[in-house]
Parts: structure tokens; C-alpha cells; sequence
């Protein structure tokens, strides 16, 4: 269905990630932005866990093989279909022969540092352990285990074929759920186990700060670079369970968020989560960029969740209004 012509390095297949694998000690994987990847499937009339690629180093250039149906969210990366530019978060009919580009993201209304691009039908990869997404660290899931390299041919699944021809949009949850601290973005974060025995200054700079995303950052954890958080004295603790999200704190005091990627087990002591409902918005955030970090609630996350649901229930709904599908869920 597509072959990649150029990408950067880290271009992987994903999908929402490998669920109730961590008692193996098999972590989740999935997109970093699985809104964005459910998103770009409801555009196509695909299952909302169906696979698309994460592209997250450009530019990157595919051609199709076969005529079919795409869909481009996430970062608003110029993309142009030969010289037909596209707007972001759009669905398009391709023929075969014809190439797909994306460059740079842009930096806008919203700044994302991640695309996804999703085929009619999703991409057609082996599920291993329930999921067909790429597990880097363990080498299975994806095509191959690995990032995807030139030359790479990549299928596609039976697609829902009403109204192929159709092309349009939806606008992107950043701009319809907004969510800053000041003129920063912001994610929610709940207090974790160990978060009452660090000093009132960190519990200060942890709320109040700005945290910087730094190169050291990837789809296993995002090193952020503030003000350091220092316990009341030094805690030492085991090994223990950790999932995406959670925000650990090493000896020099410079926070980890754990990420999709992110190892089944940890020692560092933990001080916070981002909430499940707003780990799309961090990891769509640039390499150098600065967020903030709001305090909640555990009624407030339910309630987070609750309204990223509805966003996604309105999209079904317009987009099955546009096409005249009629689909349960």
C-alpha cells in the first residue's frame, strides 16, 4: 500500500498500546498522542485502535503503491500530496504512484512535534500480545520490531470504502480542549506515593515552576530541567511497578516523566502522575519547549477523561454525519 521513501529516524508503527502486559514485565508502548491516532482512524471509518505510523523526526516521504485512503493528524507538518497541499488533521484519496511529504512542524495556533499518518483499513502488521505496536527495547511488534527505513513496504487492512473520494477535516483537540497555565500549555498532575516526603520548596517549585523539555527526552521519558526537588531526607526504595505518566525524581532532582515506552518497573521515588487524560498533550510537546504542571484532583481526572470521550464521541458523530456511515460503539 506505501512505501517509505525518507524518514528520520524513530518512525514507527503504533496503535493504542499492548493493555495487560506488564505482569510479563512487557511495557505498553502505543502512540505518544493516541488521540491524535484515534483521531486520524475515525477520519477513515477504521476501528479506533487500528495501527498507523508515528513520525517524529523529518522530513518523511512515502509513496502510495495502491490508490487508498489516508488520514494526516497531529503535528501541522506542510504536508503536500505531490503538489496538493494539505491542511492538517484531514482525510485524502491517494492513486497509486502518487507521494506524500511532510516537513517540519510548524509552530502556530498549537505546537506539536509528532504526525501520524493512518491508512483505510489501519496498517496491517502481526499483533503480538494484542497489539501490533512497535516494542523497540524487547525487538517485536511493528514491522520487525524496529523503526521504519527506506524501502519499507507496509500494507494495509480491508478498508471501509463509503464515500472514498470524500476529503475533509476535524480540528484539533489542542485548539478544542485547551489547556494552559498562563501563556504555557499545561498537563494535570495527580501527588504519587512518595510526594508528602519531599520539602515544601519542591512541592512550591513543582506547581508554581516552569519545566523545560530537554534533548534527552524520548518515547521512554521525557527528562525535564527545573528547579531542583530535593525530599526532606534522602528516600530510598525498591524497585517497584510503574506505568505512563508517572513522574519519578532521581538524586540530582530533575524530574522523568515515564512515557509510552517506558519500563514495567522503577526505584526512584515518585511524586506525581500525569493524569491518563492529558499524556497526549505532553507528548506532543517539542524538545525544547516549557509546560507546567497543575495540581488535581482524582474527581478531576475521571472528569478529564469523561470530556476527551465526548470529543472523540463528537467526532465519530460528525464525521459519520459527513459520510452517512452508521456505526454502533
Amino acid at each position: 500500500m506505501i512505501e517509505i521513501v525518507t524518514t528520520g529516524a524513530l518512525a514507527t508503527v503504533q496503535d493504542r498500546g499492548r493493555d495487560g502486559a506488564l505482569k510479563w514485565g512487557v511495557g505498553s508502548s502505543g502512540a505518544l498522542d493516541d488521540l491524535a491516532l484515534a483521531a486520524g482512524n475515525i477520519l477513515l471509518g477504521n476501528d479506533e485502535d487500528a495501527a498507523g505510523i508515528e513520525i517524529q523526526i523529518f522530513p518523511f516521504q512515502a509513496r502510495f503503491t495502491a490508490d487508498c485512503v489516508f488520514a494526516i493528524t497531529g503535528a501541522d507538518c506542510a504536508a503536500t500530496l505531490d503538489d496538493l497541499p494539505l491542511p492538517p488533521w484531514w482525510r485524502q484519496t491517494a492513486k497509486a504512484g502518487q507521494i506524500l511529504n511532510l516537513g517540519l512542524p510548524r509552530q502556530g495556533a498549537w505546537s506539536a512535534s509528532r504526525a501520524y499518518l493512518c491508512l483505510g483499513g489501519g496498517v496491517d502488521v502481526p499483533q503480538v500480545l494484542g497489539s501490533r505496536s512497535t516494542q523497540m527495547r524487547g525487538a517485536f511488534g511493528g514491522l520487525d520490531g524496529r523503526a521504519l527505513r527506506s524501502g519499507d513496504r507496509l500494507r494495509a487492512g480491508p478498508a471501509n470504502n463509503a464515500t472514498k473520494h470524500v476529503s475533509f477535516g476535524l480540528s484539533p483537540p489542542a485548539l478544542d480542549l485547551p489547556l494552559m497555565a498562563g501563556d504555557l500549555p499545561a498537563v494535570r498532575v495527580l501527588p504519587a506515593a512518595e510526594y508528602d516526603q519531599y520539602t515544601e520548596a519542591a512541592h512550591h517549585a513543582l506547581w508554581n515552576d516552569v519545566w523545560r523539555v530537554t534533548p534527552q527526552s524520548n518515547r521512554y521519558g521525557y527528562r525535564l530541567e527545573g528547579t531542583p526537588l530535593l525530599p526532606v531526607t534522602p528516600i530510598e526504595t525498591r524497585s517497584h511497578g510503574i506505568v505512563p505518566g508517572v513522574i519519578q525524581v532521581p538524586p540530582n532532582g530533575q524530574p522523568i516523566v515515564q512515557m509510552r515506552d517506558a519500563q514495567p518497573s522503577g526505584g526512584y521515588p515518585k511524586i506525581g502522575v500525569v493524569i491518563a487524560a492529558d499524556l497526549w498533550r505532553l507528548g506532543q510537546a517539542p524538545i525544547g519547549s516549557r509546560i507546567r504542571f497543575i495540581r488535581t484532583s482524582w474527581d478531576d481526572a475521571i472528569a478529564a477523561g469523561e470530556q476527551t470521550a465526548r470529543w472523540l464521541a463528537e467526532a465519530r458523530r460528525l464525521v459519520d454525519l459527513h459520510c452517512g456511515w452508521t456505526r454502533s460503539h
